[in-house]
């Protein structure tokens, strides 16, 4: 190997597998970091991979891309993975595994890193993604197989080679984060009767320190993508940002879950995604008065194949792209607007429009407008039951 390209988060594990890939290949190291929303100082970024000795540093803000050409996809397709966790480090995953391969590409690299354990999820989507995008990259996991079993052996391994870097500090969690949400994991969170602790909140206000008074905000959408809050008109990841302050600050969005990672085992997480969960609750009560009923329950069957494609690393699959189109046609006409008030937690919808709904009043309403064949009734009933009367009358009674 001659040059390796990097996903380099600062933290310690990357930072420290700059000078192991160095030594044990002797190969040159790209470090490449993604900006996906958070803050970070570049500058000290850059001089921090430098001083672990890394040839080159690549950044790219990200924070655009990630937003509307995953995020929202994701939003227009229903994905949910078990019910709760709206996939935010799932679909930032495949978006920095891509860039890795792009930078390969343009540095002349011939192998990729990252700094995932062996036992999560995310080796699994950053491995399936390059392999998807180019199989003839090597891929290098560190973690898995090197001699380093601790925070304390990593930094005397780095101390030994004469590097000064001050330690971040672990922390009690391990936390990632991006603007659609964060992952909370480890700590007193594995133990799952135990109740997250004050200090594992980051974004979201526990419901017992909300407001005492309700917050209404109206979404606007145009084919399914969140085009305004509150009446103004706003790019993706502004209107993502401020709906993140905006609903934490009532406590809304904040999931605490044991799911099935890809590897087997089951794992006690905290997600907190305030904007993504009110988005998606706004995006089905606008599909509810917009989409014909046989198109609505298949979408929502699909929604819980792609939810699994994208948390197990086949965002680039055929299916997920497949299921893609499905759903992108089928919001070419989720335009309107849905008013939701935040409050102690909860997003309730209370509200919802469209130029395109197939709302009637006039067939819906039990008052004098009412212009619904009442007698047609019968005859529908008659038709529709059928193959169950048929069935229970050839029941054999002896």
């Amino acid at each position: 190997m001659e040059k390796i390209v990097l996903a380099y988060s600062g933290g310690l594990d990357t930072t420290c597998i700059i000078p192991w890939l160095k030594e044990k290949y002797g190969a040159r190291v790209v470090a490449f970091c993604a900006l996906l929303g958070e803050s970070e100082d570049t500058e000290a970024l850059r001089e921090r991979a430098r001083k672990a000795g890394a040839d080159e540093f690549y950044f790219r803000d990200l924070t655009g891309e990630f937003i509307n050409d995953y995020a929202f996809p994701a939003l227009r397709a229903g994905a949910v993975y078990e019910d709760s966790y709206l996939l935010a480090t799932a679909l930032a995953r495949p978006l920095i595994a891509s860039w890795q391969v792009r930078i390969a590409g343009e540095t002349g690299a011939d192998a990729v890193a990252h700094g995932c354990t062996g036992k999560g999820n995310d080796q699994v989507r950053f491995e399936v993604t390059t392999g998807a995008l180019d199989s003839s990259l090597k891929v290098l996991a560190p973690l898995r197989n090197w001699e380093l079993t601790s925070r304390e052996e990593e930094l005397e391994y780095l101390r030994e080679r004469g590097l000064s870097i001050d330690d971040r500090g672990g922390g009690k969690y391990s936390i990632d984060r991006n603007l659609w949400g964060i992952s909370v994991e480890c700590g007193e969170l594995e133990d799952p009767w135990r109740e997250p602790p004050r200090d594992s909140y980051i974004i979201v206000t526990p419901v017992e320190e909300t407001p005492d008074e309700p917050q209404e905000v109206t979404l606007l959408f145009r084919n399914g993508n969140p085009a305004a809050l509150d009446g103004e008109e706003l790019e993706g990841p502004e209107l993502v940002r401020r709906l993140n302050t905006i609903a934490g600050a009532h406590g809304v969005g904040r999931v605490d879950m044991v799911e099935n990672r890809v590897v087997g085992i089951k794992s006690r997480e905290v997600y907190e995604s305030p904007a993504a969960t009110v988005l998606f609750s706004a995006l089905r009560a606008l599909e509810s008065i917009v989409l014909e009923k046989e198109l609505v329950l298949n979408k929502r069957k699909l929604a819980i194949e792609y939810g699994r494609l994208v948390y197990e690393g086949k965002w680039f699959s055929p299916l997920r792209e497949a299921i893609q189109n499905f759903s992108d046609t089928s919001a070419e006409r989720l335009t309107g607007e849905v008013r939701v008030k935040l409050f102690k937690g909860r997003a309730v919808v209370t509200g919802r429009r469209s130029p395109r709904s197939a709302y009637v009043e006039e067939l819906a309403t039990y008052t004098e407008k009412d212009v619904f064949s009442h007698d047609a009734a019968e005859g529908f009933i008659e038709l529709w039951g059928l193959p169950l009367r048929t069935w229970g009358g050839g029941k054999d009674d002896s």
